[in-house]
């Protein structure tokens, strides 16, 4: 028979055992939480190398990104963005379609990084010790290739204004070289990007290289229509001087660097030409585009050549959602191609381009699958592309002219080639060397020369 005594000191014990197993419960509870917590990377640890390492030369002040992140609190009230541009593989912008490894200047995370940050963002997105914080990267204050050997700057500020349509202008800077420049590195930064289309540089120089002729050009195709480039409010120079194109800036293109073992060859006495085309923005602005070069030191590099070629004969129909244009440039001779430069207006949808050669073979060097206008891309090969003489590269570019696209200025036009944006354009611009070194210095006829 059971007492009372019995009975209270059996619901002790029960209790106690229940209470035992709560706190043991609670205690592994804790213990998990405190390990998933433990498990969560960290900015100071984990996630600053990864910006450092991917993001943050353009994630910084004064750069094309519209936030910088380099530090923790620049970085914390972007988590969620982070998260979600990471996760759907919209940043780092990268558009080509080819295996990883295929180009050199390639932006992207591996499948860790991506890991790391996406754990981060949502897992609260904790700062950790900031004694385990590496070091931040030294970037040059206003350049990305480094200090600059030398800067040529606009001689004054350019008045951009509220409205209306600006034709492109042209700007004229002196070198003052005394003797030939191999440039290894070359920028163009526009002192306001928001007013910046493009700038196209070239370089006027008598005497310049006498150059072998390489690229052989479609001359219908290349032919301006009679409505355009428009009239120049700063008119072009008439001089007789040969011109050469040496660099591209559009939006979200990177700084030229030219690999080991190759340069650009400038002449003594030349002129740096810019070409800008500023658009408005609603408001009054000023701008002082600028071009810094970094020399090269080595003693005989390989002479990389920029060159282009376009289609401007096209109608793109009111309403089309899929309209493809197509252009393409021959070789004279043997040449290496370094890098392409598809271009198109905010109507461009996707790009292709394929390596004919002359035995009738074919061979896709480039997809874009998602052009973005945003972030015009120069892709340099990792292995550059040999191609021999008598082969062609065919480009083809579509457009979307439909009311789907809500970048579409206006779907119940019909566009064709022009110079503002609410135009278009099939341009691909291309670096390349020769086979064959160029001629002893000598004069070119006025009006320029061969590509």
């Amino acid at each position: 028979m059971r007492t009372p005594s019995t009975v209270c000191l059996g619901l002790a014990a029960g209790i106690s055992g229940i209470l035992a197993v709560t706190l043991v419960a609670s205690l592994s509870a804790a213990g998990s939480e405190r390990a998933a917590k433990a498990m969560v990377p960290t900015f100071s640890k984990d996630v600053a190398p990864i910006l450092y390492k991917n993001c943050t030369t353009c994630h910084r002040p004064g750069e094309i990104a519209p936030m910088s992140l380099l530090t923790y609190d620049d970085a914390r009230p972007y988590a969620k963005a982070i998260r979600d541009e990471v996760g759907e593989g919209h940043m780092p912008p990268w558009h080509a379609d080819a295996p990883a490894g295929t180009f050199e200047n390639e932006r992207g995370l591996t499948a860790e990084e991506k890991k790391t940050l996406l754990a981060w963002a949502t897992g609260g997105a904790p700062k950790g010790n900031p004694k385990d914080l590496p070091a931040a990267p030294d970037y040059p204050e206003g350049w990305t290739i480094g200090k600059p050997d030398a800067v040529f700057e606009m001689a004054a500020d350019y008045k951009v204004p509220a409205d209306g349509v600006i034709q492109y202008e042209y700007f004229y800077i002196p070198t003052n070289f005394t003797e030939p420049k191999w440039v290894k590195a070359i920028e163009v930064r526009p002192g306001n990007r928001s007013v910046v289309h493009h700038v196209l540089v070239h370089y006027r120089v008598r005497p310049d290289l006498l150059r072998s002729p390489v690229l052989k050009l479609d001359p219908e195709k290349s032919k301006f229509p009679p409505s355009g480039p428009g009239v120049l409010t700063s008119p072009r120079r008439d001089d007789g001087l040969p011109s050469r194109l040496l660099a591209t800036y559009a939006p979200g293109t990177n700084p030229q660097v030219f690999r080991p073992g190759t340069a650009l060859r400038l002449e003594p006495g030349g002129i740096i030409q810019l070409q800008i085309h500023y658009t408005t923005t609603g408001k009054r602005a000023t701008d002082r585009t600028k071009v810094g070069l970094v020399y090269s030191t080595e003693a005989a590099p390989r002479e990389v050549r920029p060159g282009q070629f376009i289609n401007t004969q096209f109608t793109i129909p009111a309403g089309a959602a899929d309209t493809r244009v197509d252009a393409e440039v021959g070789f004279e001779q043997d040449a290496t191609v370094w890098g392409l430069f598809p271009h198109t207006h905010v109507r461009g949808k996707k790009w292709e381009y394929v390596l004919v050669l002359p035995d009738g073979g074919r061979k896709t060097i480039l997809a874009v699958p998602h052009y973005d206008f945003n972030w015009q891309t120069y892709y340099m090969f990792k292995e550059p592309l040999e191609v021999p003489k008598g082969a062609r590269i065919v480009s083809s570019a579509w457009y979307d002219n439909s009311s789907g696209n809500k970048d579409n200025p206006n779907s119940r036009a019909d566009v064709r080639w022009g110079d503002q944006t609410w135009e278009e354009m099939q341009y691909t611009g291309l670096l390349f060397s020769p086979a064959a070194a160029p001629k002893p210095l000598t004069d070119r006829k006025p009006g320029g020369g061969p590509l």
